[in-house]
């Protein structure tokens, strides 16, 4: 089923349905080269693994779609024109007072994104065809929604519309009825689907009418065809109706809407209580209003309007349409959170939604206002954590509009844009600040990326967050219409309407654009903005608040030295903590960077005492919402914290503010001295102790009585409280309780006092040293911390005779002890912001008290406590437990003799005696000698004494407390599958050449090749030397194409099995995507999820530059995974971009271990993955911050095993191959894996371990005295491994699986993945607790497939792509095979997804990047879907007549792209936007020239690409490393960010140009050099010829004029580069071979 984007066109004559995931059973698409698709098995030798494209296979991509040509020979040329339909082609998808505390449990369950949109008549004048309109832009969206396993049932879609009074009206007449419009509501209500409780729910909706003054006229039932509703939606389908009601007291306009507000949340509440609850969620009332009605259901986008009959009818008629389609990442189907909500349409996530759960609950006591005539409580609760994240923000804008706000304000309010660091703002639009200032102390925000359409039926709007992570365009027409979309092309207008269009715009980061209906026009961000802000007083306001500066540092210890290491040792602090972390941050100003991964114990299994902290594991944003960065985009974020009460925030005021802002949350001593002598504050300290001696319930009494004490105190008037453990001498009797849960159990008991509005919590502690410790605090419930022991751990550094000496040496910088500490301050901070990042939050306000983190080891007792609401599925310790080893540290405070120096524990570095660490020497040698390392013989009794001391170490991961407990008797080995079969699962972890050495990189490739398994490129690229067989191999094992390499055989090949795609983009080509078996999409890495890579300088070597196109020396730092995979729509689209270019790799996506890890893996299969993979916290890396690596991400038994039974219980197991990795060195890891769910399995850190590595965790310094992690060559040539040693351990390892199987009596892997069942909890003792609870892993979740079957699986498909039309021409393949030179002009339409991607594969197979000689000349015309011109190649030349949404040019590596105007559009191309955001996203060359403006993130990651446009928005040229870009018109803020290479020019007419750049690596200087003059007059000449652009032409035309004009952005390595200097002296050249 299809639907056209005109609607004169029939929804039967569109091109046929395609599956963008496939199924099982579902014919493969025919190979592109004749490849076999089984990869070789060991033992005999591989086959190239290179795609060799056949000539005559050219005509296997003739095209599945009808189409008419024409095709005109001429004598050195090949003309072709194609004739098509514009069609949209809409694919099926694979599917005290008690406040309730948000609980995140119960929030993981729903995420979504979507595509949304707004059309409007200014006139207010009501029409069907606004209706048609809208239903046809819907069906053109199909792309960005998501189906449940049915591949039927629409995750979500509707419409939100004026009621529709003719419909009603005639309705009444054939009934005998009669209402009043103007005093009239109708609700459209969802009833459940039985006849008993429908009767029960209208019983209900009655007598809430009666009572509140209105009267029933009557139930309306709503015409449906229930044919066009899929299986499972069709299982849950409600019955649909309307009541229409009438006000008996008259009420009409904002007093009826409010009115009919109150009797639906009087409905909702009594259907609570008085209905069934088994039928009582069933019941909703989708929109209950005089203005407008929602239509909505389980429904994919073209079916809206078949479903509904009445949107049919031509008398249903509105002035106004928000049309929504839903991607829910969980795929129960469920009607009510379809959207349009009552208020908004919402595509995008909510990061910080628990916090601000938790806040709307706190606030509720405090929201007051004179309309509610005192009922303020029958409106509550206000939100719920059991609904989707869209609703509950409308639920919050909606009691803010019947409040009396302004639907401008509130959107403004709730989603707030960066409005610091913007000049333009603060020059134009001064008191904008203020009204953002005042609400930053009233309203956390609604942080994530958002895209909001919304009204209040008289005004309509849309509203983009404040980081632009969404696409939106606007525009208007002659004929008074407004439209705004998430893409443009979805009325197929763009070429037959241009003359119709008189404004078009994108809504940029932060900005809004509103209509109110009958005014004929509409205001864009600056009006909207202005006229809010203006309305009340803000900037006297705000004067009342103490804008409290820094405080100097004290200068002096306050502690002799003895005394510091007796508190640090009672703290819980470590020689490695104060030496690493501490001195490291007070020196450098930055969190320490460490590598290899955390391999130690959970510390709820580890025999150690640890820290509070240590229990909590950040979480992260992957798929579903994205990672930001703070780094590159830090003009985003903000750590302003507010102190004190917080007032009514429906009746803002002078005296509702907060009466203290702090820039920081991180306090030295002087500032907490500020805060408590503030008398406003009225600051009241509480100490935070306990009774020491291990009583029973010493600690819950002290947290009790604690509690108590802040409640009593915040009575009276207490605006702050300060929870201190601060005391002037250690007393062994009274240890501090665990500073975050004194703050934890506080922060929650006065939310359930109704008082946590009323103060702010600060925590004066001596247990925060780390950035991971000051975001636990805060994520908590503190809004600030003073560190007060750290710091003097700073100070007694700075004041040792060591440092000093270390300063006069040079060794250190000569810091002062103010210096240090504001150092360490200052590197808390970048670490918070990171933290921040991570769960793609920009605010700190929006962070505090959103408690975004998962427990591992902490019972329910404590979690009920203090962390109500948060994940702890495991169990742990009770709070006796958490006392005791409270009291294990405090005991150390108190030695019998004076210290000398702290204990080291071994938490970071292995040392022997203390924590034990799973890689380490010991476990090195003995693998090194079991596989014969340096080309012996393998020695199968050295193996087994591996596997014994694995199985005897420390328990150090979840799975060493489970045990096997088979149902059978064991079989005879022989019976047991091949060792082969079980070597084709293996794959190596995606370790990026570059991080490790070409030796080690290239040796696990070959190994991995002879046994038939894959391994992984990781983000850098991929020498082509390594696609080809090599044959030249000596007797010795030597050869010449690969000198470094040792112990090869003929026929072994370098090439990676896998090929990673990751956020760097480095070295992605179009020939290095067409050599791979798998492309893996790396969403999150195990050590450091939520964060890009990151490769120190002096690793970038020239050869590694050479395969990342970046400059040698320079450091390489991989954006967050949130350009082009910042939701799961987007996902989808980059999983669609690689299956085009090569449609037989399958594609992988790889998450991490975290809670909730399921759902997204639900949208991710929905999304055309092939394979996903799961890995675990303990993975490894080159280089990371320590926090990251110690404290984000979970275990991947948690993850696989959730993954596992979500997508099972969803339906979509049979889908997608499970991975899993993280950690695994044996056959026993392989059979958890297995048991547990997964299909195929992941080693990393034990690969390298097999080439020689010796665990030296020195990786991040090029130092590795082996050279496995080294570029530096004197290292490299000391590398001992040779592909037979990793051969030997995965034999080893596979024969032990082999083993195992046998013993537990099972003949093959097939028989056991996924059965949990025969695992179960170990009674292991653990030394901590014996609250340990396994039982979430060992629930067996039967599957119908098998393993084999789902890894045999065809490769899921795009279907039928317009590509396949143009290589079905003769012409074209003819032009390439004979590198002639053919034209083709065909239509497009925005459906027509990653143009140019399968024709770019075809050519690169052949010819590689930039080799093909002819040339391809194809013209388009229309509005070109998302990724146009992804993947081009040399030879390709696309010249788009139209328009294009986001990702143009998208890893693209030659050829040119050309986009135009309409030729009737009267708009200047200027000024105008042709194309959407993150354009150029990784490309390595070719040539872009857009006449018109591009939005935000323009050319990011550009390697080598040329562009010219005429405007960008923010971000561009961001993470640049190579290329030209020039901009002749405005751009938006942090140009530059990150661009290490390369050069741009940007024009600035304004003056305003340098406001604009980010300094911190780039400079910006007029154009001195002839060489730059030239080469930016060439590109605008070329741009000129290319689009007829007159800006261009005006530019040459007045060039003497215009050159001073102009800014050259260069980064140091172009420094020296004649285009900036000129004549003078070159540096010389590199030669680097390939």
């Amino acid at each position: 089923m299809e639907t056209s984007c005109a609607p004169a066109l029939s929804l039967t004559s569109a091109r046929p349905r395609s599956s963008v995931a496939g199924t099982l059973g579902a014919t493969r698409l025919a190979p592109v080269h004749g490849r076999p698709v089984s990869r070789p098995r060991f033992p005999s030798l591989p086959t190239s693994p290179r795609l060799v494209l056949k000539h005559s296979t050219l005509t296997q991509f003739a095209s599945l779609r009808r189409v008419g040509t024409a095709v005109r020979h001429r004598t050195a040329r090949v003309s072709a024109t194609i004739c098509r339909k514009s069609t949209c082609s809409l694919q099926p998808h694979l599917g005290s007072r008690h406040v309730p505390v948000a609980d995140m449990n119960t929030i993981l369950k729903e995420r979504d994104a979507c595509g949304v949109g707004i059309i409007a008549n200014l006139a207010n004048d009501a029409s069907h065809k606004v209706v048609e309109k809208a239903l046809t832009a819907l069906g053109c969206m199909e792309h960005r929604g998501g189906c449940s396993a049915d591949d039927d049932s629409g995750d979500g879609a509707g419409i939100m519309v004026q009621v529709p009074w003719k419909i009603l009206e005639a309705w009444a007449s054939a009934e005998g009825k009669e209402f009043d419009q103007h005093k009239t509501g109708l609700a459209q209500v969802f009833l459940p689907n039985d006849e008993a409780a429908a009767a029960a729910s209208k019983k209900v909706m009655e007598q809430v009418l009666e009572g509140e003054g209105f009267r029933l006229v009557g139930w309306r039932v709503v015409p449906v065809n229930l044919d066009v509703v899929g299986k499972f939606a069709k299982a849950t389908q409600p019955i649909i109706e309307q009541a229409i009601v009438e006000s008996t007291t008259n009420l009409k306009e904002d007093e009826l809407e409010r009115a009919l507000y109150m009797v639906r949340k009087l409905i909702e509440a009594k259907g609570k209580t008085d209905l069934d609850s088994k039928f009582s969620q069933d019941f909703y009332i989708c929109s209950m209003s005089s203005r407008t009605i929602v239509y909505k259901g389980m429904l994919r986008s073209v079916v809206v309007g078949q479903f509904y009959l009445d949107l049919k009818d031509t008398a249903f008629e509105s002035a106004f349409a928000i049309y929504h389609r839903r991607f829910s990442t969980n795929t129960t189907p469920k009607w009510p959170l379809a959207q349009p909500m009552r208020i908004l349409g919402h595509n995008g996530e909510i990061n910080t939604l628990q916090g601000n759960l938790n806040w709307a609950a706190s606030r509720e006591a405090n929201m007051t206002h004179p309309v509610w005539n005192g009922r303020e409580s029958e409106l509550r609760p206000i939100t719920d954590d059991a609904v989707s994240d869209s609703a509950n923000l409308d639920r919050v804008a909606e009691l803010l509009v019947r409040s009396d706000t302004g639907i401008d304000e509130t959107m403004l309010m709730l989603v707030p844009e960066a409005y610091r660091n913007h000049p333009t703002l603060e020059e134009r639009y001064p008191a904008v600040k203020d009204f953002y200032d005042y609400y930053a102390g009233m309203q956390e925000a609604w942080d994530g990326p958002a895209l909001i359409v919304f009204t209040d039926g008289r005004t309509v709007g849309a509203r983009l967050d404040r980081n632009g992570l969404r696409p939106a365009r606007y525009w208007r027409t002659t004929d008074g219409f407004l439209y705004v979309a998430s893409e443009v092309g979805v009325f197929d207008d763009v070429l037959s309407d241009a003359s119709n269009v008189e404004y078009k715009g994108r809504l940029g980061p932060g900005m809004c654009v509103t209509a109110k209906l009958g005014s004929n026009t509409f205001r864009t961000h600056g009006a909207v903005c202005r006229g809010v802000a203006e309305a009340k007083p803000y900037k006297k306001w705000l004067e009342a608040v103490n804008k409290h500066m820094p405080a100097e540092p004290l200068g002096e210890c306050q502690l002799s030295a003895q005394d510091a290491l007796k508190m640090q040792a009672a703290y819980g602090y470590s020689g490695e903590d104060v030496e690493l972390v501490i001195q490291g941050m007070a020196t450098g100003g930055i969190e320490p960077t460490y590598c290899m991964g955390d391999d130690t114990a959970l510390p709820v299994l580890a025999s150690s005492s640890h820290m509070l902290y240590d229990y909590f594991k950040q979480r992260f944003a992957q798929v579903t919402n994205p990672a930001i960065d703070p780094l590159r985009e830090g003009l985003v974020m903000s750590l302003d914290v507010h102190l004190g009460a917080r007032g009514n925030i429906l009746m803002p005021g002078p005296d509702s503010l907060p009466k203290m802002v702090l820039s920081s949350p991180v306090l030295l001593d002087n500032d907490l001295n500020a805060i408590t002598s503030n008398e406003a504050l009225q600051a009241v300290t509480l100490p935070t102790r306990f009774v020491a001696g291990g009583k029973s319930g010493a600690l819950k009494a002290a947290l009790e009585e604690l509690c108590t004490a802040a409640a009593e105190a915040v009575e009276k008037g207490a605006q702050v409280l300060v929870l201190s453990d601060r005391c002037d001498g250690l007393n062994a009797e009274s240890p501090a309780i665990p500073a975050m849960l004194a703050v934890g159990a506080v922060h929650h008991h006065l939310i359930q006092c109704g008082l946590r509005m009323n103060a702010s919590i600060v925590s004066d502690n001596a247990t925060t040293f780390s950035t991971h410790h000051l975001a636990c605090l805060v994520g908590y419930g503190a809004s600030a911390v003073c560190p007060h022991l750290a710091l003097e751990s700073v100070r007694q550094f700075h004041s040792a005779p060591r440092t000093q000496t270390l300063m006069k040496n040079g060794k250190l910088p000569p810091l002062d002890m103010e210096d240090m500490q504001q150092n360490f301050a200052a590197a808390l901070n970048k670490g918070l912001k990171k933290i921040l990042s991570k769960m793609g939050i920009s605010l700190l306000s929006s962070y505090s008290g959103a408690q975004i983190f998962e427990i591992y080891g902490l019972g329910q007792e404590v979690v009920e406590t203090a962390f109500k609401g948060s994940v702890s599925r495991i169990g742990g310790l009770t709070l006796d437990e958490l006392a005791a080893e409270t009291e294990s540290f405090w005991k150390n405070g108190f030695p019998e003799q004076d210290m000398k120096k702290l204990d080291n524990f071994g938490f970071y570095s292995v040392r022997p005696g203390l924590e034990y660490h799973s890689n380490n020497g010991d476990l090195s040698k003995l693998l090194h000698k079991a596989i014969g390392l340096g080309g012996k013989a393998s020695d199968p009794e050295a193996f087994e004494a591996y596997a014994k001391y694995l199985e005897e170490a420390p328990v150090t991961t979840l799975r060493d407390m489970l045990q096997y407990k088979s149902d059978r008797k064991p079989v005879a080995l022989e019976e047991v599958e091949s060792i082969e079969t079980i070597l084709n699962r293996f794959c190596t972890g995606g370790m990026s050449l570059g991080a490790i050495s070409r030796e080690c990189h290239e040796t696990i490739a070959v190994a991995m090749n002879r046994i038939g398994g894959k391994s992984n490129s990781g983000e850098g690229g991929e020498d082509v030397l390594r696609f080809s067989q090599v044959q030249d191999v000596d007797n010795e094992g030597r050869s010449q194409s690969f000198a470094h390499l040792n112990g090869l055989k003929n026929g072994d090949i370098a090439f990676s099995s896998i090929k990673q795609v990751a956020s760097g983009r480095f070295g992605v080509t179009p020939f290095f995507l067409m050599n791979a078996n798998q492309l893996e999409i790396k969403v999150s890495q195990g050590a450091k999820p939520g964060e890009g890579g990151q490769l120190p300088g002096k690793k970038v070597s020239p050869y590694i530059a050479s395969l990342r196109a970046s400059k040698p020396g320079v450091p390489l730092i991989s954006p967050p995974p949130h350009h082009d995979i910042y939701s799961i729509e987007d996902l989808a689209q980059l999983i669609y971009d690689l299956h085009q270019i090569n449609p037989v790799a399958k594609v992988s996506v790889k998450l991490v271990g975290e809670a909730g890890i399921g759902t997204v893996a639900s949208g991710v299969a929905k999304a055309g993955a092939d394979i996903i993979q799961v890995s675990g916290h303990d993975g490894g890396t080159g280089a990371s911050p320590i926090s990251s690596i110690k404290h984000a991400g979970g275990p991947w038994e948690m993850g696989l095993v959730e993954t596992h039974q979500t997508l099972n219980d969803n339906g979509l197991r049979e889908r997608v191959v499970l991975r899993a990795d993280g950690g695994f060195k044996s056959g026993r890891d392989v059979m958890m894996a297995a048991l547990m769910g997964a299909d195929e399995y992941g080693f990393g850190t034990v690969a390298m371990i097999a080439t020689g590595c010796i665990m030296a965790r020195i990786c991040h310094t090029n130092n590795c005295p082996v050279g496995v992690a080294s570029q530096r060559e004197e290292l490299r040539a000391r590398m001992p491994g040779t592909p037979s040693d990793v051969v030997n351990f995965f034999v080893d390892v596979a024969m032990e699986v082999r083993s195992t199987l046998a013993e537990l009596g099972y003949k093959s892997m097939d028989e056991i993945i996924g059965r949990s069942d025969l695992l179960e909890q170990s009674d292991k003792a653990l030394s901590k607790t014996s609250a340990l609870d396994l039982g979430f892993l060992v629930g067996y979740t039967p599957v119908e497939s098998t393993s084999t079957e789902r890894r045999e699986q065809a490769t899921h498909t795009n279907g039928p792509v317009l590509d396949e039309e143009i290589l079905a021409m003769d012409s074209v393949q003819a032009a390439i095979k004979d590198e002639g030179v053919v034209d083709i002009t065909i239509p497009i339409v925005n459906t027509d997804r990653a143009f140019g991607g399968r024709i770019a594969g075809v050519i690169a197979n052949s010819y590689g990047n930039s080799s093909f000689a002819g040339s391809l000349n194809i013209n388009l015309e229309g509005s070109a879907g998302q990724s146009f011109g992804v993947w081009t190649c040399g030879g390709m030349k696309l010249r788009l007549y139209g328009e294009a949404n986001d990702y143009v040019g998208k890893g693209m590596a030659g050829g040119e792209i050309a986009i135009l105007p309409p030729k009737d559009c009267p708009i200047p191309a200027s000024d105008a936007v042709i194309v959407g955001n993150t354009c150029l996203y990784g490309a390595t060359g070719g040539r872009l020239l857009a006449n018109g403006r591009a939005g935000e993130r323009f050319a990011v990651r550009n390697s080598l690409a040329e562009a010219v446009v005429e405007g960008a928005g923010d971000h561009c040229c961001e993470y640049m490393t190579g290329g030209c870009i020039v901009v002749l018109g405005k751009v938006g803020r942090n140009v530059g960010a990150g661009m290490t290479g390369g050069l741009g020019y940007f024009l600035d007419e304004a003056g305003t140009f340098l406001d604009r750049v980010n300094g911190e690596i780039v400079r910006s200087k007029r154009i001195e050099s002839a060489v730059g003059e030239k080469q930016l007059r060439d590109l605008i000449e070329l741009h000129v010829d290319r689009t007829g652009s007159a800006k261009g032409q005006e530019i040459l035309n007045k060039w003497d004029e215009m050159l001073p004009k102009f800014w050259q952005v260069v980064p140091p390595s172009e420094a020296g580069s004649p285009e900036v200097i000129g004549n003078e002296t070159q540096p010389a050249e590199i030669a680097i071979a390939a």
